[in-house]
């Protein structure tokens, strides 16, 4: 096996745990946005939130070390 084909191999492993977080913070999300929604609209703009998740956790933790 040539050094790339084991860059490629070790690589593809260690991003799992990423996708996994990802996951499980979107479903919290989902449950989250939907339970405090209160029509359609919200309910899908809850949807779209929960998809985007971790960028308004980076911007308050910005905000919060800024301050």
């Amino acid at each position: 096996m040539s050094g790339k084909d084991r860059t490629r191999w070790t690589n593809r492993g260690a991003r799992g745990g990423g996708n996994a977080v990802y996951g499980l913070g979107l479903i919290g999300a989902l449950v989250y946005y939907i339970q405090a929604a209160d029509g359609f609209w919200s309910i899908i703009l809850g949807i779209l939130k929960a998809l985007v998740w971790p960028a308004f956790v980076i911007y308050d933790l910005l905000k919060f070390l800024a301050s």
